[in-house]
């Protein structure tokens, strides 16, 4: 479709005081004349000078314009701009925080998003559009290492999926070590150009055997070498500790881990399985649960627990059986250190990261 004619200067200019007229027009037009104001807008951006020059009235405008426009109209905007350079920087922002059908094209190649944007939109979109930043060409180090650091295991595929992400030695090492419980990450990462061949030993014990031939044959490994690699994994594998992480990892890529897996995980004797789910449910470090599970108190189990989205109700049953198999930990020596008025999932887990990491570094 033909755009509309809009003019900034010359004769018979659209005067900046009518910018603001252009936007209440738009609101009450049938969607084909809301694409043509939508373009004519953009042309004439684009027209006197983009981002580097164009007033910022006419920016606002334009981005007052697309907020009011239909879904499809922004959805073509945005494969419009998906490689301009001279996009008001706001209205990109916009686009990429919107409906993924609508941000992917700006969120895949808009070179106006910066990694302040990228790293924003990480923490406050979609799982879908954390997935097309994970997959962004040249992603860098700093957003990369964040999305490491979330350790969700379908943004990690994509991520091992991106073949240009600035990935150094230590990242392609832990989503190597992550490899040995998220199956989904094997096999793009035997083909990842920053493998190398120390990795590639790493990968090949817990890889199926087509994956194994294609890493004997990449980097020409010692066969007598990789055999031992996949005893010794077979060995470790069989330990409470990892057969517990690989069962929770498991849960949770296939969006089963709920709190109720820690009531059943207690009601099985595996207390491993109810520290790993634990640790992922709130998002806590692994280390820090177990020493929760050591105190003195059973006030640090209570907010890892509320963290973790468990029902403050069912806490002195999870208590009565976490001390029946942990030797009587944690302690609750007047049976109410842990009764905490009410708090949030968030709250809690602030509350207790502060808790498991006081000062003087010493364990609560």
């Amino acid at each position: 479709m033909e755009s509309t004619t809009v003019t900034f200067d010359g004769p018979g200019a659209l005067p900046l005081s009518s910018l603001e007229q252009l936007v209440d027009l738009a609101k009450g037009q049938p969607p084909e004349r809301q694409r043509g104001l939508v373009i004519g807008v953009a042309d004439l951006y684009r027209s006197v000078g983009g981002s580097d020059r164009a007033p910022s009235a006419l920016a606002d405008a334009f981005i007052a314009l697309v907020r009011a426009a239909e879904a499809d109209i922004r959805r073509a905007l945005s494969e419009r701009l998906a490689d301009a350079d001279w996009a008001p920087p706001g209205l990109v922002r916009m686009l990429a925080a919107d409906a993924i059908e609508i941000a992917r094209p700006v969120i895949a190649a808009s070179p106006l998003l910066q990694d302040d944007d990228l790293l924003k939109l990480l923490a406050q979109t979609s799982l879908d559009h954390q997935v097309q930043i994970a997959l962004r060409p040249g992603l860098s180090v700093a957003v990369a290492r964040a999305i490491l650091k979330a350790d969700d295991p379908t943004v990690l595929t994509a991520l091992a999926s991106n073949r240009t992400a600035a990935l150094d030695a230590e990242d392609m090492s832990r989503l190597v070590d992550r490899a040995r419980e998220l199956a989904a990450l094997r096999a793009p990462l035997s083909r990842h150009p920053h493998m190398t061949p120390d990795l590639g030993a790493r990968l090949y014990q817990w890889v199926g055997e087509a994956l194994r031939q294609a890493i004997m044959e990449r980097f020409t490994l010692d066969p007598a070498r990789l055999a031992e690699a996949a005893r010794a994994a077979a060995r470790e594998a069989t330990s409470p500790d990892i057969a517990a992480a690989r069962l929770v990892a498991k849960l949770q890529a296939a969006d089963q881990l709920r709190p109720a897996t820690l009531i059943r995980a207690l009601r099985d004797d595996r207390l491993e399985v109810f520290i790993h789910a634990l640790s992922r449910l709130g998002r806590l470090d692994l280390d820090q649960v177990r020493r929760a599970l050591r105190a003195d108190t059973a006030r640090p189990l209570f907010l890892a627990c509320t963290a973790a989205g468990l029902d403050r109700a069912a806490f002195p049953a999870v208590l009565s059986e976490v001390r029946r198999m942990n030797a009587g930990f944690p302690h609750d020596p007047d049976g109410g250190a842990w009764r905490l008025a009410e708090r949030s999932a968030a709250q809690a887990a602030y509350e207790f990261q502060l808790l498991m990491a006081p000062e003087d570094g010493r364990p609560v």
